[in-house]
């Protein structure tokens, strides 16, 4: 038991924790005191610690505005509270001070205070008010028309200070995935690994995913190879992702064909997706980048050995270069895998380039006596070099074989062919074989009905020219100039002036304006049979259209009259 004390003793102990309780808590007079004496530093601190101590005592709202009423807030004391009140323990109070200090009037939070706060709710996992935060200021920073650079600086100069971690950055490319702001969430994540900082893969599969699914398909492969570029290997999510990218494409029957064609059916996901990335870096002439690609694959086992033998002898084979096939090519002989109908058909391929068609003839004999089965491409590659080659009836007999196969020209291939043979007359030829690929399911365009066209009206045979017009019409192939083109030219060449000049009319009643080329084969028409009256009434209507005619009409004219 304590001896009681005097009178004086009693005052004197009461004076001194009077004294401590000032020392620890001052009341909001002795802080104003302050405020108003002190140094513009201390201010700022003591205003930041009564505000801390406020906060930790549970104060509402209302008491802290009553409380802080005389006190103006600013950027530099809001971000020294959030700052104090940091750590995980503390975090919903800095979230609370937050909102409060937003309320206040005259006050607006700078991109610090709300970097500071996210990265304080982060480090919390407080991940649905950190989340609905960023979200606030990326969208303001999109409306005020600023770059996402501006959030990712500022989270990166208040990073050290929060003792925040990398999965801030994750978090922030996620939400900018959430948001579809796809590009910007790309060019972040670039940015940041050259700060080096790593982007998870979780946050590259949200990112792919997103992207995914809406029009942006290319910019899925783009964000892909820059992964693999920067060693974040995928996973069995990564492929589905990537698989349905490619379906929605209409691309999967593509590579699952050459994958057919090169290693056979069967191939795992990952193979297709890997298989598909670097025929599309080769296709797009970056042959170096894909073949270290390529490299880097194999070295993680993400794709198979013939596979990339194949991929590497078609990227040389994009080059052009038929020399430079061989070298990769007896290598891969010499290891002991067998020589495929993908690699069969760049050869094929190469060598008709090269003009060499019989060396490529000799290599479709070769896949037939082996078991290796031609398909289209190889055919086309065949019916290509020799039409350029002038060996129309070898150019025929690969298009009747390819059609026995099953398998129908590509449209450019059968162009060709038909162009060349209405070219040296053979035009009989070229109709009956383009009769028999239509009843196969054949779609030809303006361009093969221009050369046939073209083709008849040279043999001036006026009602076959016609039929083909019609047959267009009746295959709701809307003629355009060059069918037009070459209607009249053929109508002309028959001596069929009235018919020729009837579908200029028709080119004004469906929006196309003739040519002065068209005006002036039919002029020279009339002008040949001394109709000088019609030729000279087509001339006027020429220049009513504000076609200028050439000269060479002009004078043709001017003597006939």
């Amino acid at each position: 038991m304590g001896f009681p004390l005097r009178v004086g003793q009693s005052f004197v102990l009461a004076a001194k924790n009077s004294i401590c309780h000032f020392r620890v808590q001052p009341c909001l007079w002795q802080m104003d005191r302050l405020i108003h004496t002190g140094t513009e530093e201390q201010k700022s601190s003591q205003v930041v610690s009564t505000v801390c101590d406020s906060l930790r005592r549970g104060l509402n709202w209302d008491t802290l505005s009553k409380k802080f009423d005389s006190i103006e807030l600013n950027c530099s004391i809001v971000e020294k509270v959030l700052l104090e009140l940091k750590e995980p323990t503390e975090a919903k109070r800095a979230l609370n001070f937050f909102h409060w200090s937003a309320r206040r009037k005259n006050f607006k939070h700078g991109m610090h205070a709300y970097c500071i706060t996210v990265q304080i709710l982060v480090r919390a996992s407080m991940l649905v008010d950190a989340q609905a935060l960023l979200e606030s200021i990326v969208r303001k920073n999109t409306e005020d028309g600023l770059s996402g650079f501006q959030i990712v600086e500022s989270l990166l100069a208040t990073y050290q200070i929060t003792h925040s971690g990398p999965f801030l950055f994750d978090f922030l490319i996620q939400t900018y995935s959430r948001l579809r702001m796809f590009e910007t969430a790309f060019e972040v994540c670039r940015y940041l690994e050259e700060k080096g900082f790593s982007i998870s893969l979780i946050s590259f599969n949200t990112l792919i995913h997103v992207v995914q699914r809406s029009d942006r398909t290319p910019l899925v492969w783009d964000i892909y190879e820059y992964m693999i570029r920067k060693r974040t290997y995928p996973n069995e999510t990564t492929f589905k992702i990537l698989i349905s990218a490619l379906c929605k494409e209409g691309e999967l029957s593509k590579f699952l064909e050459i994958l057919d064609r090169i290693h056979g059916k069967g191939c795992h996901p990952a193979v297709i997706v890997n298989t598909s990335l670097v025929y599309r870096i080769f296709e797009s002439g970056r042959i170096e980048e894909g073949i270290l690609l390529l490299k880097r694959m194999l070295q993680k086992n993400m794709i198979l050995d013939d596979i990339a033998y194949s991929l590497i002898i078609y990227a040389k084979w994009k080059m052009g270069n038929l020399k430079s096939i061989q070298d990769p090519f007896e290598e891969m002989l010499k290891r002991g895998f067998r020589v495929n109908p993908f690699l069969y058909t760049l050869l094929i391929g190469a060598h008709c380039k090269e003009g060499m068609i019989d060396k490529a003839a000799q290599l479709m004999q070769e896949m037939e006596t082996i078991g290796v089965k031609p398909y289209n491409e190889t055919f086309d590659f065949l019916i290509q070099g020799c039409t350029k080659a002038g060996k129309m009836e070898e150019s025929l007999r690969f298009c009747q074989d390819m059609i026995k196969g099953g398998f129908l020209p590509s449209l450019v291939a059968f162009n060709e062919m038909v162009e060349k043979l209405c070219q040296t007359g053979n035009v009989n030829q070229a109709n009956a074989i383009l009769t028999v690929v239509l009843n196969r399911g054949f779609l030809p365009d303006e361009v093969t009905y221009s050369h046939l066209i073209d083709g008849f009206g040279k043999q001036g045979k006026f009602q076959e020219v016609l039929k083909l017009y019609y047959e267009m019409e009746y295959r709701a192939l809307s003629p355009g100039l060059n069918a037009y083109a070459s209607l009249i030219r053929s109508l002309c060449q028959c001596g069929k002036l009235t018919e020729a000049e009837k579908y200029l009319a028709v080119m004004d009643g469906r929006s196309l304006i003739p040519t002065v080329y068209m005006f002036e084969t039919v002029i020279s028409g009339y002008c040949e049979k001394g109709d000088i009256k019609r030729a000279l009434h087509l001339y006027n209507e020429m220049l009513r259209k504000d076609l200028k005619p050439n000269n060479h009409i002009s004078r043709v004219l001017d003597r006939k009259n």
